[in-house]
């Protein structure tokens, strides 16, 4: 879908709309410390897909989906109130994984060898030098 400013809008009051009542309307232990990193809305406004993230496991995240599941009319209904327009889109819900890929990447690059770390130094100042015209 191409994103205009219309449609960026959207997709962030539902986002704020859905995270606040999360926070404050749903009293479902499943969903505590659930954050919702984003919301898109579908062309024809029918379907929204909303990408949450929790810190935990596979068992973590399976608990989530079945609590979001399970209070989805609720939070539809709310979200009806709360964003105003024509349709209040079907939601899907969906496991955000780019938050546990950035951790495993970070704690990757905390691994790094020495000698490999020395050698990309060295790589970058070479770059640098020609960058400059002048030697380091």
């Amino acid at each position: 879908m191409k994103q205009t400013p219309r449609t960026r809008k959207l997709n962030e009051s539902v986002r704020v709309a859905i995270a606040s009542i999360i926070l404050d309307e749903i009293a479902d232990p499943r969903l505590e410390l659930v954050t919702v990193t984003a919301a898109h809305v579908a062309p024809d406004l029918m379907q929204a897909n909303i990408y949450v993230t929790a810190h935990g496991d596979e068992e973590r995240y399976r608990e989530v989906l079945a609590g979001l599941e399970s209070a989805k009319g609720r939070i539809r209904s709310l979200v009806g109130q709360r964003v105003k327009g024509r349709f209040t889109p079907e939601l899907r819900f969906f496991i955000d994984d780019s938050v546990d890929a950035g951790m495993r990447i970070a704690e990757a690059l905390k691994d790094v060898p020495p000698t490999l770390r020395e050698n990309a130094d060295r790589a970058s100042a070479e770059d640098r030098s020609d960058v400059d015209g002048s030697p380091e």
